[in-house]
């Protein structure tokens, strides 16, 4: 956490507090504009900042950041040069990230390394049975991730075993797919952005992800507008928030307009009364209310794929999206209406009665969304009080399907008003 603070002197002062430390003393090398220091479980840059919008959070020079460079400078570079196929640029930060946290305190990187999480909430490290309770569409994209992220460590492994004169121990105790899996956690929920860059000892994917140190410890909020890149005349990675702060208020970042899902999904975390969470519809459950004898049934579901509008459905905050009541209105047309589909998705009114049917049906696709949902809390419920070592995975679940439940009332409370009209 990062917090704005003024010393005895006036001078304001951004305050980090760490939940896991060591008593050690941490030093980097920073521009003469910050001094560092840590004592216990505080870190403090103490900088001149004006309190305004457009104002620098943080600076972090290059030298600071942990990127391929970094890697091929080290003790690593000499066998990622001569591997082939070439590793691919995650390959690179992950085997750094596993063999320096395997180094102790012989790694230079020991005080950033200590900081980071011992373990992720990301649903790809939740325990399958978790997973399963999951939304269904979300629990699809985790399944998916987790499946990359073997393969990921299956098609490394030979890389690995190439290592061996570096260590003493076998490499396969030390690169186990836990502790791949730390690794790829690590660069994928909190590596930040820099512009691509391409070395033939590497792979042609993206080299686009650096790990910057203390930068990961501004947490997310959803309301906050930031600025954030690496600055190519400063040479370093610069953030500067479109907020203004009070003294002793938290300073956040916003890592993008995410729903909650995608939040989970990437980063492990649910953000309350999140002004980008939805809940998405399937095509299953779009058709589940719709007459079955229809048809033309197939010819409209068909349109609406051609047109992209069979995915990225949803209910939200303030009601049903446009693209939803869209599609049902053109699911909803009348066989002699049928031609006027062009019209529905241009967001042409057709009748009374076409409004009416989709926002009917909307209503009825909302409600069986709450009752999912209720069902699947007291599911949860239930497994906290017989599963303990899972209540941290189940309580984020949890977490998760209380906030779609909130936005589910009020997309159904939105609905009502619209109906309205027509009664």
């Amino acid at each position: 956490m990062i917090f704005l603070c003024t010393d005895q002197n006036g001078v304001s002062c951004v305050f980090l507090f760490l939940h896991r430390h060591s008593n050690s003393l941490i030093s980097l090398s920073f521009p003469h504009s910050f001094c560092l220091f840590a004592i216990g479980s505080t870190i403090s840059w103490h900088k001149k900042v004006q309190k305004q919008e457009g104002q620098m959070i943080i600076s972090l020079p290059e030298s600071c950041l942990l990127t391929t460079d970094t890697v091929i400078r080290s003790y690593l570079g000499a066998y990622i040069t001569k591997w082939k196929p070439p590793p691919s640029p995650l390959l690179a930060l992950c085997t750094f990230l596993v063999s320096e946290k395997h180094a102790g305190d012989r790694s230079l990187w020991k005080p950033y390394l200590e900081i980071l999480p011992k373990a992720y909430t990301c649903p790809v490290c939740l325990e399958p049975e978790v997973v399963n309770l999951l939304p269904k569409s979300l629990k699809a994209k985790a399944e998916e991730q987790r499946a990359h992220v073997q393969e990921f460590f299956a098609s490394s492994r030979d890389f690995f075993s190439s290592l061996q004169p570096l260590f003493v121990e076998a490499v396969d105790s030390i690169f186990s797919y836990s502790a791949l899996l730390w690794a790829w956690c690590t660069v994928n929920t909190r590596a930040v952005y820099l512009r691509p860059r391409q070395r033939e000892c590497l792979s042609a994917e993206p080299d686009t992800c650096a790990l910057a140190p203390y930068l990961d410890l501004l947490n997310h909020s959803p309301r906050v507008q930031v600025k954030a890149a690496f600055n190519e005349e400063t040479h370093s990675y610069e953030i500067r928030t479109t907020s203004r702060w009070r003294k002793h208020e938290e300073v956040f970042i916003c890592y993008g307009p995410h729903d909650n899902q995608r939040l989970f999904l990437e980063y492990g975390f649910v953000s309350v009364h999140n002004p980008h969470a939805c809940v998405y519809v399937s095509r299953e459950i779009l058709v589940k209310y719709l007459p079955s004898r229809d048809k033309q049934m197939d010819k409209k579901i068909s349109i609406l794929k051609d047109h992209g509008y069979i995915e990225n459905l949803t209910f939200g905050w303030d009601g049903p999206s446009w693209r939803l009541l869209t599609a049902l209105k053109l699911l909803c047309l009348e066989a002699e209406k049928f031609t006027c589909w062009k019209k529905v998705l241009l967001g042409e009114v057709i009748s009374d009665t076409n409004e009416k049917t989709s926002l009917d049906i909307a209503q009825k696709i909302c409600y069986y969304f709450m009752e999912e949902t209720n069902a699947m809390l007291q599911k949860v419920s239930h497994m906290k009080d017989e599963k303990e070592a899972l209540i941290n995975q189940l309580t984020l679940v949890e977490s998760l399907w209380t906030e779609e439940l909130k936005v589910l009332r009020a997309s159904a409370k939105t609905l009502h008003s619209l109906q309205t009209a027509f009664t």
